[in-house]
């Protein structure tokens, strides 16, 4: 069977290692513009294929039949090749976002809803959750009677649901508004799912608010259009055995800790253990500057080298499946919490004092080590996902695997 995605650009989609798990059919990305739509849609030799931007109404005039969903919401992200050879269009996104908001534990019904973007996967979220019962739901978008200047007039909403693309990868960082404005919020789901926290939903996790990204979404969504691809059901219980595999695959491994402890070391045997990428911040700094850590101290001080640090965080952090080995004071700085935080595992790499290695960092020669330690220990723990005992590269290396459940 030959299935696979059909969209405009397709650089970064999760899909063929999600089908890869979900049945034995072979499932390839379709890059196409728009007046190469028609040609496909009429000659590509596919069984099933899954539809995504910009096309999931575009598809539709080429289609000689459409399920009721389909029909009713007016998007097609499934597209099935009959026996008869008619192609046949359906919606499992809305399959998809039902089970998101069942596992998030979120309840919706008779809460204020606003929906954040006005596009096709907005008139599905409102469809699903009006079935979930979420009353009143308002449509927020940027030239409507509902806008984001005029939000203060939704304070008292509940949930908030973002459709709209603010935040996603690459543009990380970006958040659709501030949830200072809604003191009552008892949920927020974000459909991007890179990165695994967007700003909106680290800003929620920082209030203690209840809230999920899109990755289970997509898997659900895929879940259901393979059933279509192939005829045979799937437990559901595989939808959260890939999510949890996705993520592994995808978010970082990032290593702080006090300089000296041993962060370069243990990412590069991780490196060797799990065949992914290893960066060093400091050498990034070194790269992208031309000094050394020693002479930016000396030549511009700390808060310039601090700047540049951040920056640096900010580029590599990110980015998906790496591991980065942080510098020791990338912890002082509250900005450089969520670009770490976005989209990684976070170990604390804990040394003793008298066998941290001060050759070469310029704090950790001209200050007390103990007066370092106490300072930061309480913000590395904070910040970690694990602490580890650095007790080798290797062994440290095999304990972070370990911990994961990764390989």
């Amino acid at each position: 069977m030959k299935a696979g995605l059909l969209g405009k650009k397709l650089p970064h989609s999760f899909s063929p290692e999600i089908h890869a798990m979900l049945g034995s059919y072979s499932y390839t990305l379709f890059e196409r513009e728009e007046d190469e739509l028609a040609a496909f849609l009429t000659e590509e030799p596919f069984d099933g294929i899954n539809v995504t931007i910009p096309y999931k109404k575009a598809v539709i005039p080429y289609l000689d039949a459409l399920s009721p969903r389909a029909q009713s919401l007016g998007s097609v992200n499934t597209i099935i090749r009959r026996k008869d050879g008619t192609l046949y269009g359906d919606n499992t996104d809305y399959a998809g976002f039902l089970y998101l908001v069942q596992k998030s534990k979120i309840d919706v019904k008779g809460r204020k809803t606003l929906v954040l973007g006005t596009g096709g996967s907005s008139v599905i979220v409102q469809a699903a959750a009006k079935e979930l019962g979420a009353d009143p739901i308002i449509t927020i978008s940027r030239r409507g009677e509902n806008n984001y200047t005029n939000l203060a007039k939704h304070a008292d909403a509940e949930i908030i649901i973002n459709t709209t693309p603010v935040g996603m990868y690459p543009k990380n960082g970006e958040s659709p508004l501030s949830l200072d404005l809604f003191p009552n919020c008892r949920g927020v789901i974000d459909i991007i799912y890179n990165p695994a926290y967007t700003k909106l939903l680290y800003d929620a996790q920082c209030r203690q608010i209840p809230c999920a990204n899109g990755l289970s979404m997509l898997v659900a969504q895929a879940k259901a259009a393979s059933e279509l691809f192939t005829g045979c059901s799937i437990d559901d219980r595989q939808i959260d055995r890939i999510v949890s595999a996705i993520e592994k695959k995808t978010k970082n491994i990032i290593l702080i800790g006090m300089p000296g402890c041993g962060k370069t070391t243990v990412g590069k045997a991780l490196a060797r253990l799990t065949n992914r990428p290893f960066v060093d911040c400091d050498e990034e700094i070194v790269k992208q500057t031309g000094c050394s850590i020693p002479e930016i101290f000396a030549e511009q001080g700390e808060e310039t080298f601090r700047r540049i640090e951040t920056e640096v965080t900010a580029r590599l952090a990110k980015e998906s499946g790496l591991i980065i080995a942080t510098g020791g004071g990338v912890v002082t700085k509250k900005r450089n919490e969520y670009p770490l935080r976005q989209n990684a595992f976070i170990f604390h790499l804990e040394r003793e004092i008298a066998a941290l290695d001060i050759k070469g960092r310029p704090l950790s020669q001209t200050n007390s080590l103990e007066k370092m330690a106490h300072e930061r220990m309480p913000l590395y723990r904070r910040l970690a996902d694990y602490t580890v005992t650095v007790d080798g590269g290797p062994e440290t290396a095999k304990k972070i695997c370990s911990l994961i459940g990764i390989d």
